[in-house]
């Protein structure tokens, strides 16, 4: 403040006054005086402070002092600027800074442009600031019409190409007008030019013209979409068109009624009697059927075969509980149910649908079982009798069929469509009673967990969804990118794991727990499954987990290890389903395309096995 106080009356007006000189110059002009302070009731000074640092750029006056007067720095009349260059001492104008490069031909170069001014294999390519609608507009236009607009032409002259056809066109882009509008225009103004020759035309020539249902009509009418393009009416068919639409006629109705075919529901036994001398039913299982042991083993030799499908057989289920049966679905339309602890042979054939079995699942005590068919149709049938208890359909394809395992839900079947739902009937009644939407593709399989309160499904949409039973609400939503389609799940012997059969070959494991989080610890792999619903199953004990695979083997893994423990060579071709006894834990049925149903055991307790059935017997019916 002191020295602020020391500036006088002269330099305070000095000091206001514009700068036109040099730094030196208002520094000079601001330097304090030898006069004494000003009283404080004047008007207080400006402030002229030193720059300490300077944020522009140091520049050369060199340059300032050899430019001759008159000259513009940075005029049109300075070269271009030189792109290697990295300081510039001068002020460029925007013309100069976006100027092209151009110089002499370089003369190692056989385009005449230096190797360090090149950044495309042509040449050197600029950047432009175009919107990518304008270039496709202008490109198009180009290719279509000749001539498009110059971003870097001057006001006046900013069209590249043909300028006739711009007049032509009225200087119209290609998205201006679609091109049949385009088309119509030239038409208008052609026959605009064109001499009127309606007074050469009778009263009737011109109702013709203007009713819109006459040839002429849609002929000469240029706002019509169909202008043109009348080529007269169609004529009789010839002998070989109609020879064709008859056969096509004839093709189509045998298709109709083919698919309007009942077929009747029947059955057939092939026992000795279905009652015998007690009194007890064919299904009723023998009494010294018992676990034999806790521990399972894996299945080494071949003991058994049943042939009596004429087609692939697409799965099998033993019965619940006791396994003394085994039933099988095929793709020739029939059910049959097979004899494993006595004679080994067919004992009744399910005939009542027309086209192939998808599924099928018995309920709790094995007196009935659901089949699935791809006529769109699921049946109840009675196992011991034969008979279809009753008939469900939506119109679409089941590819899966469950009844609730609760023994207060033994009325309840739950199948999943090819129309991306679950419905839920009541059988009783026959009722739809709930149906669960919300798959985005057909549904594989539904799965029971945690005490039957919940099921999963899996579907074609690779994504795997946890629902509350009578709740058509997703609980759990399970959909990652690198899942595939998972269309065979099975429950561990524990109810906490579930195995589900991924199609990118390998065998995944989902906790059944809250969160139902993948095990990535947990992983089968080695088999070849890609598109084939190849079945997924446990041992007894839990110990084991097999699956069949696309090349015909049986792949057995250990639970604890995840490593292949045995494989075997069971079909040839697909061998599409695996079930293991669930009393007899070393006995595994395997069933593939090839129509046959193998039973396989450990040779450690084959001896005991050998009573049964000749060794490689093979029963058909």
């Amino acid at each position: 403040m002191d020295l602020l106080a020391e500036y006088d009356d002269g330099s305070q007006d000095s000091a206001r006054e514009p700068m036109s000189g040099t730094l030196e110059e208002a520094s000079s002009s601001g330097r304090m005086s030898d006069s004494p302070p000003s009283s404080p009731e004047s008007a207080s000074p400006i402030r002229l402070m030193e720059l300490k640092k300077s944020a522009a750029p140091e520049i050369s006056d060199s340059l300032l002092l050899v430019t001759p007067a008159g000259a513009t720095v940075g005029g049109t009349t300075k070269k271009p600027i030189d792109p290697s260059q990295h300081k510039v001492n001068y002020n460029p104008t925007f013309e100069q800074l976006w100027a092209p490069i151009a110089g002499p031909a370089h003369p190692y170069a056989k385009d005449g442009m230096a190797q360090g001014l090149r950044n495309h294999k042509l040449g050197f390519v600029e950047d432009a600031a175009i919107a990518p609608f304008m270039f496709d507009e202008q490109y198009n236009t180009f290719h279509t019409y000749g001539y498009a607009a110059d971003p870097g032409g001057v006001t006046g002259n900013n069209i590249v190409g043909d300028a006739s056809a711009v007049h032509l066109n009225d200087g119209a882009s290609v998205y201006n007008l679609p091109q049949h509008e385009h088309r119509k225009k030239k038409l208008d103004k052609k026959r605009a030019r064109e001499p009127s020759a309606e007074g050469d035309l009778d009263e009737e020539e011109i109702e013709k013209r203007d009713n819109p249902a006459s040839e002429d009509w849609l002929l000469k009418n240029t706002k019509s979409p169909w202008s043109g393009k009348k080529e007269g009416l169609q004529g009789e068919l010839t002998e070989e068109q109609k020879k064709y639409a008859e056969e096509h006629a004839e093709k189509k109705g045998e298709k109709e009624k083919v698919d309007k075919v009942e077929t009747e529901d029947k059955s057939t036994f092939h026992g000795k009697e279905e009652v015998d001398y007690q009194g007890r039913s064919w299904i009723t299982p023998p009494k010294d059927v018992k676990a034999t042991n806790d521990h399972c083993y894996i299945p080494k030799r071949w003991v058994h075969t049943w042939s009596g499908h004429t087609k692939g057989v697409s799965a099998i289920r033993f019965f619940p509980k006791y396994g003394h049966l085994l039933l099988s679905a095929s793709m020739d339309t029939k059910v049959k149910i097979w004899d494993v602890h006595g004679s080994g042979k067919c004992m009744r054939t399910y005939m009542g649908h027309s086209k192939a079995v998808r599924d099928i699942c018995f309920n709790n005590d094995g007196s009935k079982f659901l089949t699935a068919s791809y006529d769109r149709k699921i049946k109840l049938w009675d196992t011991e009798t034969g008979k279809v208890v009753s008939s469900f359909s939506t119109g679409k394809i089941p590819y899966v069929v469950k009844f609730n395992p609760d023994e207060d839900k033994q009325n309840v079947l739950l199948a999943g469509m090819s129309d991306k739902k679950i419905v839920q009937w009541d059988m009783s009644t026959g009722d739809i009673t709930q149906e669960y939407d919300q798959h985005l593709g057909a549904v594989n399989t539904i799965t029971f967990v945690d005490n039957n309160r919940r099921f999963v499904t899996s579907s074609d949409d690779k994504s795997l969804r946890v629902w509350e039973f009578g709740i058509p609400v997703v609980i759990k939503y399970i959909s990652e990118p690198h899942m595939h389609s998972m269309p065979s799940i099975t429950v561990h012997p524990n109810t906490n794991w579930l195995a589900a059969q991924s199609l990118d070959n390998q065998i995944l494991i989902y906790s059944t727990r809250e969160r139902f989080r993948l095990n990535k610890k947990k992983r089968f792999a080695g088999h070849i499954v890609a598109g084939y619903a190849c079945q997924v199953n446990f041992s007894p004990d839990g110990r084991f987990i097999m699956s069949g695979d696309g090349e015909g083997r049986c792949w057995f893994w250990d639970w604890k290890t995840c490593k292949v423990f045995r494989t075997l060579k069971c079909h040839e071709g697909v061998c599409i389903g695996a079930e293991w006894h669930p009393l007899e834990q070393s006995k595994v049925a395997t069933c593939g395309w090839d129509g046959l149903i193998k039973y396989w055991y450990s040779s450690a307790l084959g001896a005991s096995f050998l009573h049964q059935f000749d060794v490689y017997a093979t029963v058909s019916l």
